[in-house]
């Protein structure tokens, strides 16, 4: 089937370069219109949190993640008021609060209806209506989120700056000069044009967080690089071999091209079964996650063959040596029990520290100080507490007027409470009269450890102490009860994302290698190397780590990882069915794409360092992560572990129940 459609694309390979400038013109184009679409929201749907938000944006015509906080570093309150009696009407729905002096400040918030990816796109008209003296400092979450974009753009580019020369010197040294280098660059920059462009199609019906621009660009030019250089460096070898170049480029999308729509195949399985956790957040991440390989898969069966049956000879040259290689892989035949146990020794102490692994919804801290919500909530947080511009909202529908006041008195004499606020006419009272709101700011920010264990103290034992009466309703909403709730339901999902990964996983290598028990052996390798990059983490990092991090990691891994198990295996399963015998088969394999493999993960951690420099932590966090974990993957795992397990199990490698 593969030899029949790359035929048709060669045939028509002016037709499919044609279609591919065109998606590449419009999807940078549509690249451009994207952040102002993105926004870090982790809301929770069917949670307490999410109802307390409903309620406040219907009752109250306020939403706490809409919400900005004016923050004057004077003592004097004089015309302040007015100036943000103002500025608020540059936002739809906006509100200004009343004003609070206190530490050296004076701040107020301005309160709007808008959800925090509309609601972030008037920080900049906020900000310019507040213009005069005393300086204005506008923070709160769409202030935040407002800052990010030009962050993140920032760190991308300097992330590229080092991502793109590191591919190219790697590249260089796989092909030396030659057109063979410009292949790989062309197709990841299609690639990700075409990705971002179906993003901004989404990104217009689903919330899509900011996170998942760097995600694409960043991920896809590692994937799609990787991708092309195997098939390119396959085509080499065919045409070595003496086979004329349309004849070469229908051998190569035969072998290499295979091995790619089943490496894709894992990757797209790990990173969409995102889905399955029902958090948008989550679900985001593994919406950007699943079309990146789905569109390299694409890329490599039409506009790489075109490619290559375009410059036909042109990418030819000598291959570069495996003899490291040859020499490794005799010395593991040798000793194979040796080399297992000697790996698998140092993944498991890699491992062991993943134990002690601490997580966090989120975090304002780890956003660089100069942005200028940043300034504004430090500003907040020295005089008087990091809780004060993400507070907990406790709503309460139905009667218990005495016992929202055993509530309150409760909450006062609460360590963690900073403020409380009540009162009997809006914006504590809605205007029907049936709905309140109890607004507590807590002595640290949304994401510490302090904050969420004063969330469970409010639900489990505050909340019921207060002896609401059964016809009342009461919801605690806000950033850290959202943080909360965050965590509970990703976490509460991860079992059955491991399930699915793991099924799916099976499956797909199943069909690749016609094997039952490869697959098993590649899931319990795989499941080291998550374990030993967890470890790594806790090792680096001596805060908690960002919680979406782990999940989000555990997916991409499992399906990184796979690429070069296929690609591996792959060659050695095609000398398997040449007739070699089965140490020989493993040896052969493991000398014929070694250095392309190291190539390739080389490659990877190029991409993976652009996360790295970045300036968000959270960002950083998931790039050492990934860096890590294919570092060790294509060293210690595919170098030592696969190889020696091979050659331990024998004949039982190709093992296949005979219905399957």
């Amino acid at each position: 089937m593969l030899e029949r459609w790359t035929r048709g694309v060669v045939r028509f390979r002016a037709l499919v370069l044609a279609g591919w400038l065109a998606v590449l013109i419009v999807g940078a184009f549509a690249s451009t219109r994207l952040s102002p679409l993105l926004a870090n929201s982790f809301s929770v749907p069917g949670t307490d949190s999410e109802r307390a938000r409903q309620i406040l944006q219907r009752r109250f015509g306020e939403r706490p993640d809409g919400t900005f906080t004016v923050v004057f570093r004077t003592h004097d309150k004089q015309g302040l008021a007015g100036r943000v009696a103002r500025a608020a009407h540059t936002v739809p729905t906006g509100r200004p609060g009343a004003l609070h002096a206190a530490g050296g400040i004076v701040f107020a918030d301005v309160s709007t209806s808008l959800d925090l990816q509309h609601a972030k796109r008037y920080t900049k008209a906020l900000r310019r209506s507040l213009t005069g003296s005393p300086r204005a400092l506008v923070t709160g979450q769409p202030a935040v989120q407002a800052d990010l974009d030009p962050i993140f753009a920032a760190d991308l580019h300097r992330g590229e700056a080092i991502a793109v020369p590191l591919t190219l010197l790697v590249l260089i040294a796989v092909f030396g000069l030659s057109l063979a280098v410009a292949i790989p660059f062309v197709v990841a920059a299609c690639t990700i044009a075409a990705t971002l462009g179906l993003l901004y199609l989404v990104a217009h019906e689903l919330s899509m967080v900011t996170y998942v621009r760097n995600l694409v660009e960043l991920i896809g030019l590692g994937l799609a690089v990787d991708y092309s250089l195997l098939v390119v460096h396959r085509y080499r070898e065919e045409l070595q071999r003496g086979l004329a170049p349309d004849a070469a480029v229908v051998r190569t999308v035969a072998t290499a091209g295979r091995a790619v729509v089943f490496s894709g195949g894992a990757v797209a399985v790990g990173l969409g079964l995102l889905l399955v956790v029902p958090v948008p957040f989550i679900r985001s991440m593994g919406i950007g996650g699943l079309l990146i390989p789905v569109v390299s898969v694409v890329a490599a069966l039409t506009l790489q063959p075109a490619l290559l049956s375009l410059l036909g000879e042109r990418l030819g040259g000598r291959l570069r040596g495996g003899a490291f290689w040859g020499s490794l892989a005799r010395a593991i035949m040798r000793r194979p029990r040796t080399f297992l146990a000697a790996g698998s020794i140092v993944m498991v102490a890699l491992a062991l520290p993943a134990a002690t692994l601490e997580l966090t919804p989120g975090s304002l801290t780890g956003i660089p100080s100069s942005a200028e919500s940043v300034q504004g909530y430090d500003a907040l947080r020295n005089a008087l507490g990091g809780g004060l511009v993400t507070p907990t909202h406790v709503v309460i529908a139905g009667g218990g007027a005495a016992a929202t006041e055993r509530l309150v008195r409760d909450l006062a004499r609460d360590p963690e409470t900073l403020v409380v606020a009540r009162g009997k006419h809006p914006p504590y009272v809605a205007e029907d009269g049936r709905y309140r709101q109890v607004i507590v700011a807590n002595r640290h920010e949304w994401g510490a450890a302090a904050t969420r264990r004063y969330v469970e103290r409010l639900r489990n034992r505050l909340i019921p102490a207060a002896r609401f009466p059964a016809t009342a309703r009461v919801y605690a909403g806000g950033a850290p009860p959202q943080g909360v709730d965050f965590v509970s339901r990703t976490y509460g999902a991860v079992p059955w994302l491991v399930l699915w990964v793991l099924v799916f996983t099976y499956l797909v290598l199943l069909r690749a290698f016609r094997s039952a028990v490869i697959p098993l052996k590649a899931l319990v390798l795989n499941g080291l190397s998550v374990a030993a990059t967890y470890g790594v983490l806790a090792l680096v990092f001596a805060h908690p780590i960002e919680a979406w991090i782990p999940v989000f990691l555990f997916a991409a891994l499992f399906g990184l990882s796979m690429d070069y198990e296929v690609f591996m295996v792959s060659r050695i399963r095609e000398a398997h069915d040449a007739g070699d015998d089965d140490v020989g088969a493993v040896a052969r394999g493991l000398e014929q794409t070694g250095g392309i493999v190291t190539a390739a993960a080389a490659i990877m951690v190029a991409a993976f360092l652009g996360f790295v420099v970045g300036r968000i932590e959270g960002l950083r966090e998931f790039g050492v992560g990934l860096a890590v974990a294919v570092t060790l993957d294509a060293t210690i795992v595919r170098a030592i572990l696969v190889p020696s397990a091979m050659a331990v199990l024998g004949r039982w490698n190709w093992w296949l129940p005979r219905k399957a």
